[in-house]
């Protein structure tokens, strides 16, 4: 196979999964990972993509990048609504409690999926994002809290000094989390520091960290961490996560759960 074959199959990949490892791309080609490198190398220099640890991810995925709620809206919708699925499991039918949702389109997949079944007055759930409030209104019979603060267009959610101190005052029994990137090394991230903020509050309140992230953002690493491995219980996806991520959950003692 010639470069330009191989680099024309890297972006195809690139636009398909956003991420790509030189590894697997050697074992792939069955080329050298040094030829690999210089693949990546010369597509970076074309602006076609961004050399990181291991691989290259597409040009437009840098630290802060951050799509709007619309267009995330419409991504990766069936990998989403099975992680949707899965994560609820985590409360069973006799659950009586407390739940925060986090701002996000994964975590508004798991409120879809539990709504109707919070059906008990013994329930209270709590977010800080306007578009899982209105999913969250239909819960039959629990409570709904809505936690104010400075909304962000980009995503919907309140954020802010106010909006960390009313997290920090809870102590919620179970908390779904949102995430951009889970990486081995960083951990936790997200592009934005206000974001970061709620979203630290709402780990280090919560009794029980339930992570959900399809597989786009198993390995980037955001501009801002918010949380260690270590803070988490359960990471629900829908891919396996690669060797070194795996190891570093497992020593973390995160349960997997596959979507």
């Amino acid at each position: 196979m010639y470069a330009t074959e191989r680099q024309e199959q890297i972006e195809r990949q690139l636009q398909t999964d956003g991420r790509v490892s030189v590894v697997e791309l050697a074992r792939l080609f069955d080329v050298t990972t040094e030829t690999v490198r210089r693949d990546l190398d010369q597509l970076e220099a074309a602006g076609a993509l961004r050399r990181v640890h291991g691989g290259a991810v597409s040009s437009d995925r840098g630290s802060t990048a951050e799509s709007p709620l619309a267009e995330r809206q419409q991504r990766h919708g069936v990998a989403k609504a099975a992680i949707g699925r899965r994560a609820a499991a985590a409360l069973g039918e006799r659950f009586r409690g407390s739940v925060f949702f986090d701002a996000g389109t994964t975590t508004a997949a798991v409120a879809a999926q539990l709504a109707p079944r919070l059906s008990s007055d013994q329930i209270e759930v709590v977010t800080h994002a306007i578009s899982l409030a209105d999913i969250l209104s239909a819960a039959p019979g629990a409570g709904l809290t809505l936690v104010g603060g400075r909304v962000r267009g980009v995503t919907g959610a309140a954020v802010g000094a106010d909006t960390v101190r009313a997290i920090e005052g809870m102590r919620p029994d179970v908390a779904f989390v949102g995430v951009n990137g889970v990486s081995a090394g960083f951990g936790l991230s997200t592009p934005d520091p206000e974001e970061a903020a709620v979203k630290r509050a709402i780990v280090r309140s919560a009794r029980r960290v339930i992570v959900v992230a399809d597989a786009e953002k198993l390995g980037p690493e955001l501009l801002v961490g918010f949380a260690s491995l270590s803070d988490i219980d359960v990471l629900v996806t829908d891919a396996q996560p690669d060797a070194e991520l795996a190891a570093a959950l497992a020593d973390a003692d995160v349960e997997v759960w596959h979507a």
